[in-house]
């Protein structure tokens, strides 16, 4: 399996040479994605693990959180006997490499292990990148770190089967929306063909990503939206709304189950920028934004400490929700 010509390519020949060459060499990798990971951190990670794995390298993969716990949207994914909890990690890894992370802070509880890496490999397509790695490979052109990945599998000269394959598809139909987002490009597409030949099951992936939720979610949206706020004075339009601990207690609903409310609320028309404010277990609030082109929100989000990309950012506040959104109206 080969890779399609490609549009542009950020990274160095010598940097991808250097990334052959140190996982090459290497009998033993650590990989690490960032915490809350999504579609194409974790997809990304397990991809590279298995294919690693399947040539005879010993691979250990995680995230670190308190609270290890695979979404459960994303638990159909293969290769999760590869994931240890942090605390297993090693703790000074000989090469380590990162998936989806563009700061170290990300890395939760796994920064310091990075900090101590002899080499530290980066996998990423985020232009917020701060390049901590010993090496970067860093793409923000590309649709999703999971063409980065696909890409090194290929470098690397790794065959690409079916459940390397889901694993590169589920990050890339996320971070794409479906390819309805503008990262959707023709090299988006040549990668899902490429992906699609290896014979996985896109409908059983799409179902297991949008179309499933606990009845408990229909509770928690309704509250959500029936508190929404539509601020049109808000430079280019704002609707935003929030979701308490509380909410997803009465319905005994996980934190993650919550990630697609504000694809409900990002529709509305008469607003460019939508947020959502979701109290985690400990207290803080992670916050969510959408930009339809107006409003850049990566510069928005990494004013706050937080980062991501034009239309799709994030960043943690534990001020109140009041609070959090003066902060943010003023940088709007």
């Amino acid at each position: 399996m080969t890779s399609d010509p490609r549009e542009s390519d950020p990274v160095p020949e010598r940097d991808w040479d250097r990334a052959v060459e140190l996982v090459s060499a290497a009998d033993e990798v650590a990989l690490a994605c960032h915490i809350s990971p999504d579609a194409d951190a974790l997809g990304s990670m397990l991809a590279v693990g298995m294919a690693l794995r399947a040539e005879g390298k010993r691979v250990t993969a995680s995230f670190g959180e308190r609270r290890f716990r695979v979404p459960r949207l994303l638990r159909f994914l293969p290769g999760q006997e590869l994931l240890v909890e942090p605390a297993a990690y090693p703790a000074v890894p000989k090469l380590m490499m990162t998936f989806d992370v563009p700061v170290a802070d990300r890395l939760g509880t796994l920064a310091a292990n990075a900090g101590k890496a002899r080499e530290l490999v980066v996998v990423d397509h985020h232009a917020s990148n701060t390049g901590f790695g010993t090496l970067n490979l860093v793409d923000p052109e590309a649709a999703a770190t999971a063409v980065l990945a696909e890409e090194l599998l290929v470098r690397l000269g790794l065959p690409i089967g079916r459940q390397v394959a889901t694993c590169l598809y589920a990050g890339l139909v996320t971070d794409t929306g479906s390819f309805r987002h503008s990262s959707t490009t023709p090299r988006a597409h040549a990668m899902a063909a490429r992906l699609l030949a290896t014979g996985l099951n896109p409908e059983k992936i799409a179902r297991e990503l949008w179309d499933r939720s606990p009845f408990g979610y229909l509770r928690v949206l309704g509250a959500a939206l029936d508190r929404a706020v539509l601020e049109p004075s808000t430079g280019p339009g704002l609707v935003w709304t929030f979701v308490t601990r509380q909410d997803r207690a009465a319905q005994d609903l996980p934190y993650d189950e919550v990630e697609g409310i504000i694809d409900v609320v990002r529709r509305t028309d008469e607003a460019d920028v939508a947020v959502i404010l979701k109290e985690d277990d400990d207290g803080a609030w992670q916050v969510s934004t959408r930009s339809k082109g107006a409003v850049d929100v990566a510069r928005v989000c990494a004013t706050l400490g937080g980062g991501g990309h034009a239309r799709a950012a994030g960043f943690t506040s534990h001020l109140p929700v009041e609070q959090t959104m003066e902060s943010l109206r003023a940088l709007l």
